[in-house]
């Protein structure tokens, strides 16, 4: 009698059986023999509380990839982790009187809970939190190498800051030019503040991005542009009068538009330039201007919006290239002096932030570069600053000229002049790491007024964050806690202070990759690294990607990684999101999808029969309730089934629509493939036979092998679930014909190894129903017979004319001359052949045959 699948049951079962046989622990090289390594990873989650289907998405993604690799023979190193610092845990210490740890270790031990009921083939013997002490600790120890090898250092730099919980917001964190948590308008302060030196390894960051041909092409882009390598010309403006002092020489700039010197109508210094610091010394109107610039957020993005400033200094320079031309020098809000050097001359004509601020205050807007096909003698630009291609004109000896051969006889004009040089520079700038809070690393220096920064021993680390702090009032804790920060100088003996800010959280997640690879051992970490296959978030593709490669980099540099190359992924996926429709009350309140019900056409709320307005399908996000939390399918279905709708309904790098039709209609196929198993369990087992009708089932399994393993190779994993379903008809359908009972069984135990990367708990019950060894999660991937797999006959369009007319299916390697006569008889072509004169016809074997008629 059939039987139906208890997936509770069933999964719990199997769950505790893998644990008790330590299944997913990954073996030391030595244990691994000549196995091949295979280390996957997914980005590590953020302890919030609890899991979405996006994290199932991410790590069923991942779990895919272990499991297969791990049924191919390789030493799979799989392991699990969490992103623990951040500003949530202290928001939630303000908020609900708690302690960030005890928060934070809550929420780690809810969702691994959650995690366990996924069935993920993970190494937790690997598992750590980025706030243990044991983990920061190494982290302090990495910093103090790079700070002794120079890659760390402390300067001042401009910074938001928030004036009402006094601390330094990241550019996210400033919302139309307000702290996002205390609302108070955001200002620049210059704090001296510690740097990783990044741009060390701008160069090489860059050209080895291009390298990585298993990252998705969008990404290298994403990484290329931010680090932004830019060829131009670095030179001086000489004054056209007497210099102010310490600036004898002129004002240098830096463009990457020198072909469009003819066309400068003024030079524009930062708010922050030495120059326009020194002439704020003694004048209180462009004191109050560079007050009034400080108001605007730190972020290009910012700045770029903001309205155009202008303070004219009054000072001019010469142009280098007219005899009697000035420009006249002003400070401009847009002008960063983060980038080049602080000052740029303006051509309006072809910048765009240029024109709008020679409009604003009157400046000169002179075209250099004609569009193809435009008159010069009637060109003009208006408001809109012409950047495309074209000739250089009204430029004396550029005229003529392409943009790039002028851009490279403007530059040897200015070096023949002695006024400056072909140069290099990068968009890319060093990464300030201080944060002005409690939750994080502490910093492993402390100050002293005789000896200045002093490293903290290694031997007296981790420097541990007190337990002892209140969030009762604005700013650091650390800030105030009465004995933390006092401490002994290492150095003198004397009194001396701890650094009170901490390092920020994408620090902690730039190199957990290498922790889980071996805590000390560099030998293994040299075994694991690089990782193989990295999954995560296309919102990551920049920063923490970034991050991570200079971290490998400076780790390789101070000997912490043997890692030549100094990529840390070889290979990179990132997935699309998991959507779900939102939903509003008629008080216009936000519900859970498990909140609302539909009743014909309309949506009401369950708990007040309200009418619901339904939404726009968005990203899963809890501010918009439209989160699905897994436990519920879990209990209903089981995870399997979470775990194979995320992975079937459309291409992995897509966004996916949770549905429940969706999910209910996994729930069904999953009950209809143990259905299948459950009837071959209560049969004899018996080796494939050599009739007609196993020979049919044994060629759609080992198809459907290798089709399953392609598809897992190339990140198809819908296509892969189409296979099966496939798979399972042509076995369904074979069940009733007593003849092809052993090549069922074939196909069966193959199955059941294919469905294991997707739904490994019903893969384990399916296996066991049949007599297989062992677990199946532990089973070698099943080979694909090419003798199998090859068709006997192939199927060809058939056209006329260049049309598709219909298709044929012929033996293969049929003659051309039968070929032929099989298309000319079509049916759906002879209406179109029919009383004409067919002039050739065109056979490509085993692939398409096209008539020609006149």
């Amino acid at each position: 009698m059939a039987t139906r699948y208890d997936p509770q049951t069933a999964e719990e079962k199997w769950r505790e059986a893998w644990a008790k046989a330590d299944l997913f622990r990954a073996k030391s090289p030595k244990e691994a023999g000549d196995a091949p390594k295979a280390y996957v990873l997914e980005m590590f989650p953020y302890p919030s509380g609890r899991l979405h289907m996006g994290h199932v998405r991410n790590y069923a993604m991942g779990d895919v990839v272990a499991r297969h690799r791990r049924a191919k023979g390789y030493n799979v190193l799989h392991p699990m982790g969490w992103d623990a610092f951040g500003m949530p845990a202290e928001n939630a210490a303000m908020e609900k009187n708690v302690h960030p740890g005890k928060w934070t270790y809550q929420n780690i031990a809810a969702m691994k809970a959650q995690f366990a009921k996924l069935g993920l083939s993970l190494d937790w013997s690997r598992e750590f939190a980025t706030c243990d002490p044991e983990y920061y600790g190494a982290q302090q120890a990495l910093f103090l190498k790079m700070l002794d090898k120079g890659l760390v250092y402390r300067k001042a730099s401009k910074v938001n800051w928030d004036p009402v919980d006094n601390t330094v917001l990241a550019n996210e964190q400033v919302i139309d030019g307000r702290g996002w948590r205390s609302g108070a308008l955001v200002e620049q302060r210059e704090l001296t503040q510690w740097f990783f030196n990044i741009t060390h390894y701008a160069e090489d960051l860059l050209e080895e991005v291009q390298k990585l041909e298993r990252w998705p092409e969008k990404v290298r882009t994403m990484q290329a542009n931010w680090i932004g390598r830019s060829e131009g010309l670095q030179m001086q403006f000489e004054w056209d009068g007497d210099a102010p002092a310490n600036f004898d020489t002129g004002i240098e700039i830096f463009t990457t538009r020198p072909d469009t010197l003819f066309g400068a109508s003024f030079i524009a210094l930062s708010p922050d330039h030495p120059l326009t610091i020194q002439l704020a010394e003694t004048s209180e109107e462009l004191k109050a201007f560079r007050g009034k610039c400080a108001q605007v957020g730190t972020s290009e993005e910012a700045i770029e919006k903001a309205e155009k400033l202008g303070f004219d200094t009054g000072l001019t320079v010469k142009h280098p290239f007219v005899d009697g031309k000035t420009l006249p020098v002003w400070v401009a809000n847009f002008v960063l002096m983060g980038y080049g050097t602080g000052a740029i001359f303006g051509c309006p004509a072809h910048d765009q932030r240029d024109i709008e601020f020679a409009r604003k205050f009157g400046l000169d807007v002179t075209p250099v570069v004609l569009p193809p096909g435009a008159e010069r003698a009637s060109y003009t630009v208006e408001d809109e600053a012409y950047t495309g291609p074209g000739s250089i004109f009204n430029s004396e000896f550029l005229d003529g000229l392409g943009i790039e051969d002028a851009k490279r006889t403007a530059i040897e004009r200015i070096e023949s002049m002695g006024l400056g040089a072909g140069t290099v520079n990068y968009r890319l700038r060093d990464w300030g790491v201080s944060r002005q809070r409690y939750w994080g690393c502490p910093i492993p220096v402390v100050h002293c007024e005789n000896c200045g920064v002093v490293p903290v021993p290694e031997s007296d680390l981790p420097v541990r964050l007190p337990d002892d702090v209140t969030f009762d009032q604005p700013g650091n804790p650390l800030d105030r806690h009465a004995t933390w920060k006092h401490v002994d100088c290492p150095k003198c003996g004397k009194p001396a202070r701890r650094e009170t800010d901490t390092l920020d959280t994408f620090v902690d997640s730039s190199w957990y990759y290498a922790r889980f690879a071996s805590a000390d051992d560099l030998e293994e970490r040299a075994y694991w690294l690089p990782v193989d296959q990295y999954v995560g978030g296309i919102e990551h593709a920049v920063l923490h990607l970034l991050y991570s490669r200079f971290f490998s980099r400076a780790m390789r540099d101070i000997g912490e990684l043997d890692l030549p190359s100094g990529e840390p992924f070889a290979g990179l996926f990132t997935q699309g999101m998991v959507t779900h429709e939102t939903y509003k009350s008629a008080a216009g309140q936000w519900l859970q999808p498990s909140e609302v019900e539909q009743e014909g056409d309309t949506w009401i709320e369950k708990a007040t029969g309200g009418i619901v307005t339904p939404g726009p399908i968005e990203k899963m996000s809890k501010s918009k309730k439209n989160t699905v939390d897994p436990d519920a399918i879990i209990a209903e279905f089981g995870a399997d089934v979470a775990r194979w709708f995320v992975l079937s309904d459309s291409p992995p790098e897509r966004d996916v629509e949770w549905t429940q039709a969706g999910v209910e209609g996994a729930g069904r196929f999953g009950q209809r493939l143990w259905s299948l198993f459950d009837a071959l369990g209560d049969l004899e087992k018996a080796s494939p036979a050599e009739d007609a009708a196993s020979i049919t089932v044994r060629k759609a399994s080992h198809k459907a092998v290798a089709a399953i393993d392609k598809a897992i190779e190339e990140f198809r994993f819908n296509s892969a679930v189409a296979s099966i379903h496939e798979w399972v008809s042509v076995l369904k359908k074979a069940e009733s014909s007593d003849e092809a009972v052993g090549a069922r069984f074939e196909g069966a135990s193959m199955l059941a190894r294919c469905l294991t990367p997707f739904m490994p708990h019903l893969a384990e019950s399916c296996w066991e129903r049949i007599g297989g060894e062992g677990f199946v999660s532990a089973a070698p991937w099943p080979v694909a017979d090419k003798t199998l797999t090859e068709d006997d006959a192939v199927t060809m369009a058939v056209q006329v004319n260049g049309k598709r007319r219909g298709e044929i299916t012929v033996p293969k390697g049929e003659s051309n001359e039968a070929v032929e006569a099989v298309a000319h008889a079509l049916p759906e072509v002879v209406s179109f052949i029919e009383g004409k004169t067919v002039k050739k016809t065109i056979v490509v074997p085993g692939r398409i045959v096209n008539i020609v008629v006149a």
